[in-house]
C-alpha cells in the first residue's frame, strides 16, 4: 500500500485479467505506521470494493507484531478495509524484546480475532545478518506460542507458528523433552509435499538447518514412518 491507488489499481486489474488467479494479496504494515493512507483515500476502498468481488477476493495480510500496534486508528483502518470487501490476515515474526513473552502475544492474537483479523502464521526470525539479536530458539518459540494460544479463544489460536526454509514453508508442530516435530505446510518440491520429520531436541537452534540427527521421516504418501531407530 505503499503505492499510489492509481499504481496499485493498475496492477490489480491486470491480474483481474488473469481467469485462474482468484485471490489477490497484499503484504502492508501501513494500517500500523500509516493507517491515514487508508482512513483517508476513498479511492483506495473504492478499487478494493471494484476488484474484491465473490468470485474474487483481495486479502491483505497485516503485520501487526505487538497488542499496542492495534491502536483506535489502526483499526479503523483495518474496518474500513473489511467493509470495502478486503479479507484481513495478519502474520508476525516472533521477536525477542517485543512479543516473545506469551501473555502479549496472547493479547496481540486475541485483539486481532476480536477485530476480525485472521491470526495467520507467527514465524520463526530467518537467519539474516544483523538480526541475531532479535531471534528467539525454535524450541523457546513453540513454546511461547503454545503458552499463548492457551489462553485465547479457538477464534483466536489459528496462528501456525512457522518458518519459510528454502525447502518451503515448515511448521512446528510438536515438542517432547526428546524430540522437536516439523512438517510441511508448503513445499518448493512435490515428493516434500505434508513431509512430517522428527528432530532430536536442539535447545539452541535457531533455523531448521540446526538439527542434524532426524529420528524419523515420514512422507504423507506413504501409509507408515520409516525411523532411523530401526
Amino acid at each position: 500500500l505503499v503505492l499510489t491507488t492509481s499504481k496499485l489499481e493498475n496492477i490489480i486489474r491486470h491480474l483481474r485479467g488473469i481467469d485462474h488467479v482468484r485471490i489477490i494479496r497484499i503484504g502492508t504494515k501501513t494500517p500500523v505506521f500509516n493507517p491515514y493512507r487508508i482512513v483517508e483515500d476513498t479511492a483506495l476502498l473504492e478499487m478494493i470494493r471494484k476488484y474484491s468481488t465473490e468470485q474474487k477476493k483481495i486479502y491483505i495480510i497485516t503485520h501487526f507484531v505487538h497488542p499496542r500496534e492495534l491502536t483506535d486508528l489502526a483499526v479503523k483502518a483495518v474496518e474500513m478495509l473489511q467493509k470495502a470487501g478486503a479479507i484481513i490476515a495478519n502474520q508476525t515474526p516472533l521477536i525477542r524484546g517485543v512479543n516473545d513473552n506469551p501473555e502479549v502475544l496472547a493479547e496481540l492474537l486475541a485483539k486481532l480475532s476480536f477485530t476480525g483479523i485472521v491470526p495467520y502464521y507467527i514465524f520463526q526470525c530467518r537467519p539474516a545478518l544483523g538480526n541475531k539479536a532479535y531471534t528467539v530458539p525454535i524450541e523457546q518459540g513453540y513454546e511461547i506460542t503454545e503458552q499463548a494460544k492457551a489462553h485465547v479463544s479457538g477464534l483466536a489460536k489459528r496462528a501456525r507458528f512457522v518458518m519459510s526454509h528454502s525447502t518451503g514453508k515448515i511448521e512446528i508442530v510438536g515438542k517432547t523433552e526428546e524430540l522437536v516435530y516439523f512438517r510441511y505446510h508448503r513445499a518448493a518440491k512435490d515428493e516434500d509435499s505434508g513431509r512430517f520429520l522428527a528432530f532430536k531436541s536442539n535447545p539452541n537452534a535457531y533455523w531448521l538447518d540446526d538439527y542434524d540427527e532426524v529420528t524419523q521421516d515420514c512422507p504423507v504418501s506413504l501409509p507408515s514412518c520409516s525411523s532411523s531407530r530401526e
